[in-house]
């Protein structure tokens, strides 16, 4: 067996694997679905999923300890998991070998040449990691005992060093870089202290917009299935619905089309978690190169090369992705994958401006001051932004999701979506609830969302946790928002329409959602005049009543020249007949050319903040199918206090 028919066999064996983990992540009794499957095995695998939640939170969550084996590999043969295991890079691999099926080998060449835009995927990883580790500088600030002068005295030192080294006429390359790196540790320093004094720097993880295991997974869990759930409804029992499917889908597809063009053209100029890997090759033991011999130069390899890393000349360690293609079509021979350095040269690292590089590291540490400026995470929260039961605080949740789509997928009711622009840049595809989609509101008895998340970003909970029960009970259960009736939309109160579908439905015991019973007087074309009566009916003067309608048990007549009376309950009308309910009936009959009212019996709804959850049951069920009369707002919820409505 060669060794390009081997990595084939990984790379369709790890595909079949990551798409069996999404279809597998559904909640259900089948053998196939979840019942223990690792379902965040590859987003544990990936690295940049664990140091981006660990410069974030300082802390490594077990399940992504499993990245570390991911690096350590890295170093011991290269960069593998592009070749090897990733199923995106397999995917971009395969629509790249269709793309170039008819093309000749100088365009082959063409395409395969190495470009200085894939410089671009350094600066990515750059600028997002350095935007998830804004805080972390917090722990060498901390030193200082939080001084305000010791930041200002950082300032001072840091433009006297630019002053100094501005002064000296001859100074080397590499003394430059030490000026330059030191000036932008000490103005880091200083100016993110300043800025924390204020609370402007937080951490916020941007690296799952990106990476390609979570985007992956993400388009997988939330365009590719849902849409075979319409076809066949293998996966779920019902269709499913995702906001921002269309865009997500959309880049997915563009990503994908652009192997067409270029071979992994991803891979190549985007992929934060490839140059990650290609930074860590740079100390790999075992490498792609030449072996000693004579070159003739034929460029066969590069035909083939799927990383664009030119191993006909200086190879490009960072770049090859150990497709093997080189060893496998050299007509001389002279590829090895060995200990031995290339004795064509190497080329371990990419050569990156520093002028490109503190712009990207500038621009990450920027981002996140820039994004909360507009207070989305303090006094300017959106209430519409309700987020699954177990939650983070919103600055923590922003912490650590990494927009995967594996909460979304495992939701039963389908009422976890991304969230869109209209909540920010910063929560862009993050989750949250929307009670209008799906078949119900989040279910009482469900935590299939909380001990699915990869990253904790939503907290493992039990189910006695989000009920309040045994342990819990002084707590009380976890709450994600609180039900607002919106009385100019609400059919007992705006229309007079009898309804009580949103406290029949509330399942929380005993009922967060009450009602208090009025009558109100029905407003009618013309007068109702009686023409004859009796002690139990009676026949109205030209009438025109719709037959039926007053015969639901809602609605009541009443005789104002009856002061004593009340309200009888109508049991059958047709267009100028009503009788009325035999117990009471009426002691005296209507009096001819006497004048009725009809009444309906309205239950008005009215929520009580201290039962109410949030689980949106009430708004999913409003029978006004629009913008409903009962909605959820994030008001009350558990994970801040101060967005508690209990004074």
């Amino acid at each position: 067996m060669n060794i390009i028919l081997t990595r084939r066999i990984s790379q369709i064996f790890f595909m079949t694997l990551f798409l069996w983990f999404c279809l597998a992540a559904t909640l259900g009794e089948q053998w196939w679905q979840l019942q223990g499957w690792p379902v965040n095995w590859f987003l544990q695998l990936d690295p940049l999923v664990g140091i981006g939640t660990f410069l974030t939170t300082h802390t490594l969550f077990r399940g992504l300890a499993w990245c570390t084996a991911t690096l350590v590999l890295t170093i011991l043969l290269g960069r593998f998991f592009c070749g090897w295991v990733c199923p995106f890079g397999a995917l971009h691999q395969f629509v790249g070998y269709l793309g170039k099926q008819k093309n000749k080998a100088a365009e082959k060449i063409r395409k395969n040449q190495y470009r200085k835009a894939q410089y671009l995927k350094y600066w990515i990883l750059i600028f997002l990691l350095t935007a998830a580790a804004s805080k972390s500088i917090n722990l060498v600030q901390a030193s200082a005992m939080g001084s305000p002068g010791f930041f200002t005295g950082m300032l001072v030192l840091a433009i006297m060093i630019l002053l100094i080294s501005a002064s000296v006429n001859h100074m080397t390359d590499s003394a430059k870089t030490v000026v330059l790196f030191s000036t932008g540790i000490v103005m880091w320093m200083a100016g993110t202290g300043l800025l924390n004094m204020n609370g402007m720097f937080l951490d916020s993880l941007q690296t799952g917009l990106l990476d390609p295991i979570p985007l992956f997974q993400r388009s997988v869990n939330l365009v590719l299935l849902p849409l075979m759930d319409k076809a066949s409804l293998l996966s779920s029992t019902n269709a499913r619905y995702y906001e921002q499917g269309w865009l997500i889908g959309g880049i997915f597809l563009t990503a994908v089309l652009l192997n067409l063009a270029i071979p992994r053209f991803y891979c190549r100029f985007i992929c934060p978690l490839g140059a990650l890997f290609g930074l860590v090759s740079r100390y790999s033991i075992r490498r792609i190169g030449q072996k000693p011999g004579k070159c003739t130069h034929c460029k066969t390899c590069e035909v083939n090369c799927e990383g664009a890393c030119e191993p006909s000349r200086q190879i490009r360690i960072n770049e090859c992705v150990l497709c093997m293609n080189c060893l496998h079509c050299c007509p001389d021979d002279l590829m090895e994958y060995s200990l031995s350095p290339s004795v064509a040269g190497e080329i371990h690292a990419p050569d990156l401006q520093r002028r490109d590089l503190i712009v990207s590291a500038v621009s990450g540490l920027a981002l996140v001051p820039l994004l909360r400026l507009g207070g989305t995470t303090g006094p300017n929260w959106n209430p519409a932004l309700i987020r699954p039961p177990g939650a983070l605080d919103e600055e923590s949740f922003l912490a650590r999701c990494i927009k995967c789509g594996q909460c979304m997928r495992i939701c039963p009711t389908n009422i976890i979506q991304p969230a869109g622009f209209t909540f920010g840049i910063e929560e862009l595809w993050t989750p949250r609830l929307n009670f209008r989609i799906g078949t119900s509101g989040c279910q009482l008895n469900c935590i299939a969302c909380a001990n699915l998340c990869p990253t904790a970003a939503i907290r493992p909970i039990s189910l006695a946790e989000k009920l309040g029960k045994g342990d819990f009970s002084t707590q009380g259960p976890v709450r994600i928002g609180t039900a607002f009736v919106d009385r100019s939309r609400c059919l007992p109160w705006a229309m007079k329409k009898p309804c009580i579908v949103c406290q029949e439905n509330c399942p929380v015991s005993p009922k967060a959602i009450y009602t208090e019973v009025s009558h109100e007087k029905i407003r009618l074309d013309r007068p109702l005049i009686v023409d004859t009566g009796t002690t139990g009916s009676l026949t109205i003067r030209a009438g025109n009543l719709p037959p039926g309608k007053y015969a639901t048990g809602d609605y009541f007549v009443h005789i104002p020249s009856h002061q004593n009376d009340g309200y009888r309950r109508i049991v059958q009308n047709s267009a100028d007949f009503i009788q009325i309910a035999d117990d009471p009936s009426w002691e005296i009959p209507p009096e001819p050319g006497s004048v009725v009212e009809i009444f309906v019996r309205l239950q008005k709804p009215f929520v009580h903040p201290e039962t109410c959850i949030g689980c949106g049951t009430c708004e999913h069920e409003c029978p006004v199918s629009g913008k409903r009369a009962i909605r959820i707002t994030a008001e009350n919820e558990s994970r801040n206090r101060e967005h508690t409505l209990l004074l």
